[in-house]
């Protein structure tokens, strides 16, 4: 089984809370977020590969360290994960950007795709797919499996980041794909009827855009 974690540090909690209030603003929420993504990607880069490499410091010749290993891609589930791209891209720089779009059908709860377009070389990078919520799984769930199955990503080549997740969710993600490391901020109590994590935060697309 890969990885569960929940990054508890305490700016990232910190940071949670501010966005959690609904008397954040749309402006306060977004940047926030892009910190708490930047913060979660410090973590889950943690076990990146390191190979040895010979350059000359302005002192002498010296032996450091490089990332070696995959190429990284980011996917953001469109289009609250779109929040969450910056914060990783300023620790990433190179890393390619793919998008895949989905809907919550209200009634069923399940995922609907509609667009998706990946790097030509997806299958050779490790793919950090970012949504801010992980409540039913469907989203995640729906966006892995279209990167397995069409575009095959090894499970083990994929990691889920999110940023409050609730048990439902976690537990079919990893049913559904028990090679997939998860990483969230928060751990929250259950889902509602209507879907929504408690205490959650909302809805984080609504939010980011300010279309609600």
């Amino acid at each position: 089984m890969a990885k569960f974690q929940v990054v508890d540090h305490p700016l990232i909690q910190h940071k949670l809370t501010i966005i959690r209030d609904k008397n954040a603003s749309s402006k306060v929420f977004k940047e926030v977020l892009n910190e708490i993504a930047t913060l979660l990607a410090y973590e889950v880069t943690r076990s990146l590969p390191l190979e040895d490499v010979e350059i000359e410091t302005p002192i002498t010749k010296s032996v450091q360290k490089r990332i070696a290993g995959k190429k990284q891609a980011i996917v953001p589930i469109l289009r609250a994960g779109l929040g969450m791209v910056d914060g990783f891209m300023s620790l990433i720089p190179a890393a390619r950007v793919g998008h895949i779009g989905m809907y919550r059908d209200p009634e069923t709860l399940e995922a609907v795709e509609y667009f998706a377009k990946f790097p030509v070389d997806i299958d050779e990078r490790h793919v950090y797919v970012v949504d801010p919520m992980l409540a039913t799984g469907a989203s995640a769930i729906a966006a892995l499996s279209q990167l397995e199955n069409k575009y095959n990503v090894k499970q083990e080549n994929m990691t889920f980041v999110g940023l409050v997740a609730a048990p439902e969710g976690v537990n079919a993600l990893r049913d559904a794909f028990p090679d997939v490391d998860i990483y969230v901020a928060a751990l929250d109590d259950h889902l509602n009827d209507h879907g929504y994590i408690v205490p959650g935060l909302g809805d984080a697309g609504d939010r980011i855009f300010g279309t609600k």
